[in-house]
């Protein structure tokens, strides 16, 4: 059998002859179709037309699908009469190919197998014609590459999603992983989700869980990013999880800077001019063998897409086979490469409710930096709300958590080494809102509990 076709005129490469499919699969289910109503809906609900591999056994299928939709009982008689209207009962093979669909004794109980079996055979197919694509659009050298990476994405996005289209479930199903969990926290007795090292902020959220948006917001210079960083570092040194932390704001060497003030509680001064000491060199070794070990990942990509982000995503996952924390810092500074015809507030709709899916995807907390509009600057108590979001609407309906820094000192313009921070917890979709105190050390720009364990 030959798997594809060189097309020497035009240099493409074609598929040819026939993919993966199941015959007897195929007529199964239309057999079934005919002689149970009661399968319409779960068979409509998860093979498209196209899942059908043979051209006869598409057409049948639609005019089945086309009965159900008129609400024509579905039998044999109806079916034949509206493919002879439709001048195609030759083209599917006339009698003798109904006559063989209707003398199959299938199975009613496996059903659901044959489905399966024809959904994993029609998504093959996909990923083989996608694979043409690829090999086809490589060649176009005037097509950017980036395009084609991209696209690449979006349709192996695509494919996934569909491999991925059990989203109903039983209550009796739901119940049982819900005891499941029960019983392993009982027994466990530790925080269900990720601890942050802060003890207040992990009392109040259970630690971060996975497949959470969390919106970390705050006005410039009020420690967003410093907070994010810590509790990233914290995540990283207890779990070893691989971090990413996209920054489209500062470059990545002034990240690792700011990472090696807060391990070492050298200030970032010394560091940048090398006035060090004997210690401080032995705090930089010891600092850069513990992260040298630990996966964290640092992006500066100042205009990455949604689609990058995914892909970086999925290039961590195959290598260490999951995510422990994603943080992006900020939530402003990103762009949708497909908004030309869109407005701000769309755009960040479309970014947020992405960020969302791709938490979900992944299982995998996100931290989304944000910044707060200038409207709190006018009024007399400047703690923030959630309105005080920029573009809020969208920031506030996707996130599940939305988290906002507070310091009263950053509005009287003193300067102290040591500052009280109010963190405000303004949505908690799974518990209950509230706040906790840190401490922020301006030195080491890093926040530290503000009581003990």
């Amino acid at each position: 059998m030959k798997q594809f076709n060189f097309n020497k005129r035009t240099g493409y490469i074609s598929v040819e002859n026939y993919l993966p499919h199941n015959f007897l699969a195929e007529k199964i289910i239309l057999n079934s179709l005919l002689t149970n109503n009661n399968v319409i809906e779960i068979v409509k609900q998860n093979l498209p037309v196209d899942a059908f591999y043979f051209k006869n056994h598409q057409e049948i299928y639609k005019a089945i699908l086309l009965l159900y939709q008129t609400d024509k009982e579905i039998t044999l008689v109806n079916l034949i009469t509206i493919v002879q209207d439709q001048g195609i009962f030759e083209k599917i093979g006339g009698t003798k190919v109904l006559t063989e669909i209707i003398n199959q004794v299938p199975d009613i109980s496996y059903l659901a197998d044959y489905i399966k079996l024809l959904r994993d055979k029609y998504l093959r197919r996909k990923l083989v014609k996608l694979g043409y694509q690829i090999i086809n659009s490589s060649h176009i050298t005037s097509i950017p590459l980036q395009n084609i990476l991209e696209d690449l994405e979006k349709k192996l996005f695509a494919v996934t999603n569909e491999t991925n289209n059990n989203t109903l479930n039983s209550s009796a199903e739901l119940l049982q992983t819900v005891f499941t969990e029960l019983q392993e926290k009982f027994y466990k007795k530790s925080l269900p989700g990720l601890i942050t090292g802060f003890y207040d902020f992990d009392t109040l959220t259970q630690g971060l869980q996975k497949s959470d948006l969390i919106i970390l917001a705050g006005r410039p210079s009020m420690g967003k990013t410093a907070f994010a960083l810590s509790i990233a570092i914290n995540i990283s040194k207890r779990y070893k999880l691989p971090i990413l932390f996209f920054s489209l704001e500062m470059s990545k060497e002034q990240l690792m800077y700011r990472l090696l003030v807060h391990e070492t509680s050298i200030s970032n001064q010394k560091l940048k001019t090398g006035n060090l000491f004997t210690k401080d060199w032995d705090h930089i070794i010891k600092t850069i063998q513990i992260f040298s070990r630990l996966p964290f990942f640092i992006d500066d990509n100042s205009t990455i897409s949604i689609n990058e982000i995914r892909l970086k995503i999925k290039k961590i996952m195959f290598e260490y086979n999951q995510v422990g924390l994603i943080v992006i810092d900020y939530l402003q500074l990103m762009q949708n490469v497909d908004s030309k015809s869109q407005n701000r507030v769309q755009e960040l709709s479309f970014i947020t409710r992405s960020l969302k899916s791709i938490a979900r995807e992944f299982q995998v907390p996100i931290i989304a930096l944000s910044q707060l509009s200038r409207n709190v600057e006018n009024r007399t108590n400047k703690r923030p709300i959630l309105s005080d979001l920029r573009e809020s609407g969208s920031i506030e309906q996707d996130a599940d958590l939305v988290l906002m820094l507070y310091r009263e000192d950053y509005y009287k313009n003193r300067t102290t080494n040591i500052s009280l921070t109010e963190i405000i917890l303004a949505k908690h979709r799974n518990g209950s809102i509230g706040s906790f105190q840190l401490l922020f050390e301006n030195t080491y720009n890093r926040f530290i509990n503000y009581r003990n364990e």
